[in-house]
């Protein structure tokens, strides 16, 4: 068995900026050599997120309008400041993991895999995407 990692650094525009990494995954990916086996992406830190989404314009910001609604920004958090960013990544999750098959990520036909910036600034981001398999 093989473990590839890699770190990936971007910048977002602050909060509730959605990212495609996809192709950055994919890269990793096609870096490892791994043909078959489980690919995880992570970021470390307890304000942003990582999920999948059809990376379409309306539904993104519907995804927005759905978190402003579930963990809203006008509510009084004890938590100052960002009491809502650590909310809304910990209901979102850290990371997924995928199938690798034939060296290719396997996803649905309209799925990205995307990072959410969900601190209430501008950030520079670092993500870890680990590779295993054969």
């Amino acid at each position: 068995m093989v473990v590839f990692s890699k770190k990936i650094k971007f910048n977002t525009k602050g909060e509730l900026d959605i990212v495609d990494i996809t192709h950055m995954v994919e890269k990793v990916v096609d870096e490892s050599k791994i043909k078959n086996g489980i690919v995880v992406v992570f970021v470390p830190g307890a304000t942003g997120a990582i999920t999948t989404i059809e990376y379409e314009p309306n539904l993104l910001q519907d995804f927005r309008d759905a978190l402003e609604e579930i963990v809203p920004s006008t509510k009084h958090y004890r938590h100052p400041i960002n009491g809502r960013s650590h909310i809304r990544a910990s209901l979102i999750g850290p990371s997924v993991s995928f199938p690798i098959s034939d060296g290719q990520v396997i996803l649905g036909t309209w799925q990205q895999i995307v990072f959410l910036e969900l601190d209430t600034r501008p950030r520079s981001r670092t993500i870890i995407v680990q590779v295993v398999g054969e």
